[in-house]
């Protein structure tokens, strides 16, 4: 349980929130305090805490997220390691009682026409641009992103919120006369009740890769964001319940593997979507489809990058740099590895002076912290076994761990390797780090990136058509960018690795998206007699 008499962390974490608005800090603190002290002060029959109104599932519907909660995690700040507030531990009772509030919800909410749907997203839209500094404080501070890559990943969520408000134009189903007097039509329809269960490193993107387009269908979610990045989420579905999104309709829950397991097993859940690990990835899928439950589990990512003789230095050189260390390399598009075909000494003395050149902070174009101290250890330990086993060390970014002992900071890191086997070239290692192999060949490079078994993303740079379209070909990954390291499909298009980067049904977002979250229900009708027969009618 978190601690009750000793006030200093909230004096703390006063100290902590230099870029929060008055009333967001406050709301804060005053979650901080509910959490800690009231349920604390509950009797044993009544474990409720008496939170704002942010603490309940999504602000929607009369099932609070804190009841029953058995435990609760403290939720720490990146920057500096200290706790900012503590988040309830869900439990299979809890997700229960989520869930049959989104089951109760989806009656009337899917019997609306989706202009009625779309018409609160819009609504919503307006109140997030009007609290984007609010809620990019909450990023900043949960997270440790830098404040721009906070902003960006906002502007990015409400992409997929433009994408919804669309949908009555892009939804409609087709109609044909198959025969003569004979009329096919298909109409989409939303599945029920949908999970939603998201990574911490987009407290506010990647929930909205799935929840505007899974309401705006007509179903109602569950969602459970990282227990390690809650905040952002509370305070994002105050504002949907402000822009009059019905009781019900969306729901959180917190916690950790219970609520997943919970929310995958639940027989009135008709559909999960995830973004985490690999190794998790596939448990979830698996799990769902022992149930016969449509599923979209995404997985972890291995990004190779290809620089061609011919390719342009600048900007190569600001791409990757761009690639590898933006959001400190904590996001599955992220480039960790980069494969020159032969020597390009020039390309890489840039890259690296480009990276030493970035310095630790949270201000627009400076480099943030990893999330936690388990993140932080494992990336060091890939650097110094990697540097073990022979592997050069061109830019050595431990020294930020013992420079800031406050916090968990790694600086960037670039490391030379001439073992194709070192497992900082094969392994994700998810922060600012940029393993280098120089291949003999083309040939030798698609070798290298096809043998990864992930298959999210991918890059070629270079001036040159055919060598763009010779790897573009080749590159066994489900999104591939031409001088783009970062490529993220834009609506429509949607996002979706392949191979162990994905399991399961579609991709996420966009029209793939649309199509996860509904079924289509076909009528052929015949009206009148036709006047000549044919083996149809």
């Amino acid at each position: 349980m978190p601690p009750t008499t000793d006030p200093s962390p909230v004096q703390t974490q006063l100290q902590l929130q230099t870029h929060l608005p008055q009333p967001l800090q406050n709301w804060v603190d005053n979650m901080h305090l509910a959490c800690g002290a009231e349920v604390h002060n509950a009797s044993p029959t009544d474990t409720t805490a008496v939170a704002p109104e942010t603490s309940s599932q999504g602000g929607q519907g009369n099932v609070d997220a804190l009841k029953n909660a058995s435990d609760f995690l403290p939720v720490t700040s990146p920057h500096n390691g200290e706790i900012i507030a503590y988040v309830p531990v869900s439990n299979k009772r809890d997700v229960d009682l989520a869930v049959a509030s989104s089951k109760k919800a989806f009656e009337s909410w899917s019997a609306r026409t989706v202009k009625d749907r779309v018409q609160i997203l819009m609504r919503f839209h307006h109140l997030v641009n009007e609290h984007k500094d609010e809620l990019a404080s909450l990023i900043v501070l949960e997270h440790g992103k830098n404040r721009a890559e906070a902003l960006a990943e906002i502007a990015k969520g409400l992409e997929t919120v433009e994408y919804a408000i669309s949908l009555p134009q892009l939804i409609q189903g087709r109609i044909l006369e198959v025969s003569r007097g004979v009329h096919c039509y298909d109409t989409r329809l939303p599945l029920g009740v949908v999970a939603s269960v998201v990574p911490f490193n987009f407290p506010f993107m990647v929930p909205f890769w799935t929840l505007p387009i899974a309401i705006a269908t007509g179903n109602t979610l569950v969602l459970k964001p990282s227990e390690k990045v809650p905040l952002t989420m509370n305070r994002t579905v105050q504002l949907l319940r402000e822009a009059g999104l019905p009781k019900g309709v969306v729901n959180l829950v917190n916690g950790t593997a219970e609520a997943v397991n919970a929310l995958c097993d639940h027989p009135d859940v008709k559909a999960v979507t995830f973004v985490g690990t690999t190794r998790v990835a596939e448990i979830v899928s698996k799990r769902c489809r022992n149930l016969n439950k449509r599923v979209l589990a995404l997985g972890g990512a291995k990004n190779h990058l290809v620089s061609s003789p011919d390719c342009n230095i600048e900007m190569a050189s600001s791409d990757i740099v761009n690639s590898f260390t933006g959001c400190c390399g904590q996001r599955c598009m992220a480039a960790s590895v980069l494969l020159t075909i032969g020597p390009q000494p020039v390309l890489m003395e840039t890259v690296i002076r480009k990276a030493r050149e970035l310095v630790a902070g949270q201000e627009a174009g400076q480099l943030g912290p990893v999330i936690d101290k388990v993140s932080q250890d494992k990336i060091v330990r890939y650097i110094t076994e990697a540097e073990q086993s022979g592997a050069k060390i061109l830019l050595d970014g431990r020294h930020w761990v013992k420079d800031r002992p406050d916090g968990w900071w790694v600086g960037p890191t670039i490391i030379h390797h001439t073992n194709a086997s070192d497992p900082a070239l094969h392994d994700e290692i998810f922060g600012p780090v940029l393993s280098v192999y120089e291949c003999g060949s083309r040939d030798e490079a698609i070798e290298i990136e096809n043998g990864n078994p992930y298959g999210n993303a991918a890059c070629i740079y270079t001036q040159n058509g055919g060598v763009a379209e010779w790897f573009t070909k080749r590159f066994s990954a489900g999104m591939i960018g031409v001088n783009i390291g970062v490529p993220v499909p834009r609506e429509p298009f949607s996002f979706g690795g392949i191979n162990d980067s994905k399991f399961g049904d579609g991709d996420i977002t966009g029209d793939g998206a649309m199509e996860f979250f509904t079924f289509r229900r076909k009528v052929t009708q015949k009206w009148a007699i036709p006047e000549e027969k044919t083996w149809l009618n």
